[in-house]
């Protein structure tokens, strides 16, 4: 006897903790750009998994991979060499232009790593505890400590203060915030290249060169946060190449493993020989084989699939199809994002949109009350794309 749908949501209701609102589906199946729930119902996915399965699901090329590594070997630790970790390392660093990889389990993980840098790089230099790090507002780092103290917004985190110290907010594209935070303290600033969850706001070209100035006249330490915006959502393969600056600390997780929990931070030669030392940070899962074997074939594909033409193809068409609903309907007041990361700035929250998309087929998130996110698969086509704003159009048309 099967169980429904229904069983099961109230199983899990029953079981898991609740710190989430979900949908009141269950997802069993992906194929493309197509999600499927337990009653075989298909969904158009505009969600990726937060911006996770960039290749879409059921992609034979990297399912054989992972099939293949299983059979294999799966873990051993990072007391050994592995030939998955090394070679995935290496096309990291050829897709990034950074030098030093650290692999995570995910994308807080790697921000972790990303502060404790940081702060070693600073402490040997003179030794002391005080260092300083600016964070901006409305941004979005993650749930654990040091992620969210550097998470730019206040609701997240005053059940769990106090956080860690000398965190002081600046104002994205706003370098005069940015200067009036900046002390003899101050070892890093930490920003997304383009802010997701805070709203879908990339930061301005003249910002981000003000501000890596600014690092390199004071010697603070520039930290870009990628694992949203990263692994060629914008058009690049990580946002800030589009800008013609370097940082010398990035985050990535997210499409990195394109389902498998991976995440790395990765460092400039600088901060390498400067941070951290053996004994200084660890990870028990970080790097074994099966996780990036998962890279490897990630970026094996994004290079030999074309996936990044394909963002610069299909994105300008989202945009333009986005614009048309932004004209159409007076609610909706703005449109903003670089590539396939856009959204929708309603006057209004969007839940009941969503919800009723969701009824209608359409997967999609919000970021914030009032925008509707999209960050389909990077293999999306132009059809998709019609047939996405179609079903958005018919639940706008009863607001």
């Amino acid at each position: 006897m099967s169980i429904s749908m229904k069983e099961y949501i109230d199983e899990a209701e029953k079981s898991l903790l609740h710190t989430y609102n979900r949908y009141q589906i269950v997802l069993d199946k992906g194929d493309g750009v197509y999600l499927y729930d337990l009653e075989g119902k298909k969904y158009l996915d505009f969600v990726s998994g937060i911006a996770v399965f960039a290749l879409g699901y059921n992609y034979k090329d990297y399912n054989d991979a992972l099939k293949a590594q299983i059979d294999k070997l799966l873990h051993t630790s990072n007391y050994y060499y592995n030939v998955p970790a090394v070679e995935a390392a290496k096309k990291i660093k050829e897709a990034s232009g950074m030098d030093r990889v650290f692999f995570t389990n995910s994308g807080a993980e790697a921000v972790e790593g990303a502060l404790k840098a940081a702060r070693k790089y600073a402490y040997n230099k003179d030794g002391h505890t005080d260092h300083e790090i600016i964070a901006m507002n409305h941004s979005f780092h993650g749930r654990t400590f040091g992620a969210l103290s550097v998470t730019g917004n206040p609701h997240y985190r005053e059940a769990f203060e106090p956080m860690i110290g000398n965190i002081k907010f600046a104002d994205l594209n706003d370098f005069d915030s940015v200067l009036s935070c900046v002390t003899d303290k101050t070892c890093a600033i930490i920003m997304e290249t383009v802010q997701g969850e805070g709203g879908i706001y990339p930061a301005s070209e003249d910002f981000l060169k003000k501000v890596r100035a600014l690092c390199d006249e004071k010697d603070i330490l520039l930290i870009l946060d990628e694992i949203q915006c990263g692994m060629g959502r914008t058009g690049y393969m990580y946002a800030f190449q589009r800008y013609g600056i370097k940082p010398d600390i990035v985050t990535t997780a997210k499409a990195l493993g394109c389902g498998v929990p991976v995440g790395a931070f990765l460092l400039n030669e600088k901060v390498a020989q400067n941070s951290l030392v053996a004994g200084d940070h660890g990870t028990t899962y970080g790097g074994n084989p099966f996780a990036c074997a998962a890279i490897n074939k990630v970026l094996d594909l994004f290079k030999d699939d074309n996936i990044i033409e394909n963002v610069n193809l299909v994105a300008p068409y989202l945009e333009s199809r986005l614009d048309e609903l932004k004209d159409k309907y007076e609610f909706i007041t703005e449109r903003r994002g670089l590539g396939l990361m856009q959204g929708l700035v309603f006057n209004r929250p969007v839940g009941d949109v969503i919800n009723k998309a969701l009824s209608n087929g359409l997967i999609l998130i919000n970021a914030g009350a009032n925008i509707i996110r999209f960050v389909p698969p990077l293999i999306i086509t132009k059809e998709n794309i019609d047939d996405m704003i179609d079903i958005l159009d018919s639940c706008l048309r009863d607001l």
